[in-house]
């Protein structure tokens, strides 16, 4: 690792450069959305119990992921955020289903995972939102709204088991 403390605010600010140029080369996104998106993805692609999922269209309007049943996902990703990005409704029917499914990634400040929650649309319904200024719905990172969900990471304990023993 490099001690980044010893870096003066010129060479570390070279140093981002140089990794956004690297990871622009490899195709790598330092988004945070589209790097919680490629876990999630990864994440279901390993369990049996969750669907495969592949990204849907670039540009489709609130579903980021769709299942081989052809269920929308929505994904939203959250870091240090205290609510998901907005999720636009429909322009004639504000309560029309976009989705059947809102998955909440919670990534650490190394970038992993740390939580993942997925909400079926009515369970969504029960925990949104309303974010005025953006005409948008949105959840607010509250305990009510995760524990609502179905909490597929870390993986839930099997009681014959005694830890987790699921890691990205």
């Amino acid at each position: 690792m490099i001690d980044l403390t010893s870096l003066s605010n010129n060479n570390l600010l070279k140093l981002y450069s140089e990794i956004e140029q690297e990871a622009r080369r490899r195709d790598l996104s330092l988004n945070i959305g589209e790097l919680g998106e490629r876990l999630v993805i990864e994440l279901f692609k390993r369990r049996t119990d969750l669907p495969v999922l592949g990204l849907a269209s670039k540009g489709t309007k609130n579903v980021d992921a769709l299942s081989r049943d052809g269920e929308r996902y929505s994904i939203k990703t959250l870091q240090r955020a205290r609510k998901t990005g907005t999720i636009y409704p429909d322009s004639e029917n504000k309560d029309k289903q976009l989705f059947e499914f809102l998955v909440i990634v919670i990534l650490t400040d190394s970038l992993e995972l740390s939580r993942v929650v997925i909400l079926s649309w009515n369970q969504f319904c029960r925990v949104r939102s309303w974010d005025r200024r953006m005409n948008a719905w949105y959840v607010g990172r509250s305990k009510r709204a995760l524990d609502l969900g179905r909490q597929v990471f870390p993986h839930p304990i099997d009681p014959h088991r005694k830890a987790l023993t699921e890691t990205l």
